[in-house]
């Protein structure tokens, strides 16, 4: 089944969740502990994240650079499979521009239609740490919208080789990311929202968003994007804070603003505990005003952690 097909038909709002793989050499046993505290909540779907490798470069005496790898994490297509195969729920892999190669993508591709996984979320990827622009491969796609055109095409039956024996025509559903609170890249909302619609019109079905800590900003934008003509099913984002360093943490990485009262609350907390329950607290009263005004489902970002996304459940659903 779609996703697409679970957010039109949801007669009441519907808890989802995305993991982030751990670093390589960790044990599958990881996600599942993640996971399990979960499922009694009966997400319709969860999101499996994908983070290219992070590479710094060392710098010789001769003055030379070398790219060195320092972290890795396990492929999204196994850990996709492992959870599909125990959970009997549907999975939705990130499928990300950054360092691939079209065709690199292409096979990634054929093992997930092989796998029965439909259902992808796909985004351009972060831009670099070292360079702080986004670099795509030399044979890879620069835009998440050139990524939709590709799998596009693989729906049709139409693979990178004109050449290949035997293609058959995939039948993939996609989401794409939005930003509430705009891109880092765009320069205005107004471009911002112009770029979303048009990977909506490129064979997007669904639009989850950024994670947002003011439920007012999310509404805006949703008003934004049906006043540009953009239709299909929003999701909103979630993060619950868990740490005082996310004060400084959170805008700079997702360029997002806190509301005062919520950075006035995390400033008292003298331990990590106390910030992690105010994040509980802040997470459930957002999602029962989402609740409150009928969002098909709520997307939880986990990153690897799930008992605080368990507690907001509990208190809200």
């Amino acid at each position: 089944m779609k996703v697409i097909n679970h957010i039109k038909n949801a007669q009441k709002t519907q808890f989802s969740f995305e993991i982030l793989p751990p670093e390589k050499g960790a044990n599958i046993q990881e996600i599942y502990d993640t996971i399990d505290p979960l499922m009694e909540f009966k997400p319709p779907y969860i999101n499996v994240t994908y983070h290219k490798e992070e590479v710094v470069y060392k710098k010789h005496p001769n003055g030379l650079l070398e790219p060195r790898t320092v972290k890795k994490r396990p492929g999204t297509v196994g850990i996709s499979a492992a959870i599909k195969f125990k959970y009997d729920v549907i999975i939705v892999p990130h499928i990300i521009c950054g360092g691939f190669s079209m065709e690199e993508t292409e096979n990634a591709l054929i093992d997930l239609h092989f796998l029965g996984i439909n259902n992808l979320l796909v985004v351009r990827g972060d831009a670099d740490k070292t360079t702080r622009s986004f670099v795509p491969d030399p044979n890879g796609h620069a835009n998440a919208i050139d990524l939709i055109r590709q799998i596009k095409r693989m729906n049709d039956g139409k693979y990178v080789d004109d050449d290949l024996i035997a293609t058959t025509p995939t039948d993939f559903s996609m989401g794409v990311a939005g930003y509430p609170e705009k891109h880092n890249e765009a320069p205005n909302m107004d471009s911002d929202i112009r770029h979303l619609k048009a990977k909506v019109d490129a064979g997007a079905d669904y639009i989850v968003t950024q994670m947002f800590f003011d439920n007012q900003k999310f509404y805006d934008f949703v008003k934004r994007c049906r006043e540009a003509g953009i239709t299909v099913p929003i999701i909103p984002g979630l993060k619950p804070m868990s740490i005082k360093a996310h004060l400084n943490i959170l805008p700079q990485t997702f360029h997002i603003d806190l509301p005062e009262i919520l950075v006035k609350e995390i400033e008292k907390c003298e331990t990590n505990a106390e910030v992690r329950q105010v994040g509980i607290e802040w997470g459930i009263m957002q999602s029962k005003d989402l609740i409150k005004n009928n969002v098909p489902i709520i997307h939880y970002f986990t990153m690897g952690k799930s008992d605080n996304i368990r507690r907001i459940a509990e208190g809200a659903f």
